[in-house]
């Protein structure tokens, strides 16, 4: 199998400054996608945006906006709404760092959140991407590479003004763009746990031995990914739980205790997927070596059979004048006779003995 090519983007940040704005993902033709939705509990405005300035009038109404920004390869787009909403270069360059771990700080003027959004995608490939939000008074910024996210239900909600989304503040649209992000895991996480009981079975009743390993070690990859994204998250919850800003109210604290339960369960799930993937390879490598010991089992047993009678092929094959049994009229009869006997003799002896 031909080795995937392996990109290293990090490089292009090597003996820059702190702060610099450089996007360091594989995307770079990805096209600038802009929507946003300013909302109250009565009223509701959803437009796609061209330029990233259509978007600086939000700043200025006492609705709650959602700014969705696609495409993080357009530096100059996110660095003119990072000075527009006044945000701190080292949190720009953050964002567009692809590879930063999951993570919650808090600035004077808002706070930054940075996550691993999970999916599968058609071939049932473990998609990582990173989606960061900025969350201030009355507003909420989001950050993808690409287009096409798990916030469809959130949308859904904010536009029929289903549950409380439209009643409550960019605290609780930062908490439903959070657990619609967690929400997801679930559903990478079960499929997950389908494959893990998937390959288990297939390795008992001895499938493709050979696709079995490569899907074992698939999984493991998969495994780790996820691990990856959703281990750091207690941290993040449990840090936002225990903030004192002003900019998470009490009454959504609550709801962030109950991410934090939902964080828990996954990361135990992940766990001990984890390690049903190392009982899996475990299983893989005895098996092959039963297999192995079965072929041996086979091996020993003729030769074994085939000693003996090597042993009078041989005596009977020697040069000597004088072998007294070679000029007897049925010898060769009674040769092959005492040799089938014995062969018979002894497949029933190690029959019996379960050798095989």
């Amino acid at each position: 199998m031909k080795n995937k090519k392996r990109t290293h983007q990090y490089k292009k940040k090597i003996g820059l400054s702190p702060g610099s704005i450089v996007y360091t993902g594989e995307k770079e033709s990805q096209n600038l996608f802009i929507e946003s939705f300013d909302y109250n509990q009565d009223v509701i405005e959803e437009k796609v945006h061209v330029k990233i300035e259509d978007t600086f009038q939000y700043k200025l109404t006492k609705n709650v906006t959602w700014t969705n920004i696609n495409g993080l390869n357009h530096v100059d787009s996110i660095e003119k709404i990072g000075n527009h909403y006044n945000i701190h270069p080292l949190t720009l360059e953050d964002i567009v760092n692809t590879s930063q771990r999951p993570k919650v700080e808090d600035y004077d003027n808002y706070m930054f959140v940075v996550l691993k959004m999970l999916y599968y995608d058609k071939d049932e490939q473990v998609i990582t991407e990173q989606v960061s939000f900025i969350m201030g008074d009355n507003y909420v910024l989001s950050f993808q590479e690409a287009e096409g996210d798990v916030f469809d239900t959130v949308r859904d909600r904010i536009r029929l003004s289903k549950g409380r989304i439209r009643g409550l503040g960019a605290d609780y649209l930062l908490y439903a763009l959070i657990d619609a992000v967690i929400d997801h895991y679930y559903i990478v996480v079960e499929t997950m746990g389908n494959k893990i009981e998937d390959l288990e079975d297939n390795l008992f009743n001895g499938f493709s031995q050979e696709e079995i390993s490569q899907e074992i070690q698939n999984l493991k990859r998969e495994v780790l990914k996820v691990r990856r994204a959703i281990f750091p998250l207690r941290e993040i919850i449990s840090k936002i739980e225990k903030n004192e800003n002003e900019l998470i109210k009490d009454k959504t604290l609550h709801y962030f205790r109950d991410i934090y339960d939902h964080v828990i369960q996954l990361s135990e799930n992940i766990d001990i997927y984890r390690e049903m993937i190392w009982s899996l390879m475990d299983m893989y490598m005895t098996a092959l070596s039963n297999k192995m010991n079965e072929v041996m089992k086979v091996l020993t047993v003729i030769a074994t059979i085939f000693i003996p009678l090597t042993f009078f092929t041989g005596v009977y094959g020697m040069n000597f004048d004088h072998i007294p049994e070679l000029h007897y009229k049925y010898a060769y009869f009674i040769l092959w006779g005492i040799m089938i006997v014995l062969f018979l003799a002894m497949l029933f002896y190690f029959k019996k003995k379960k050798w095989f």
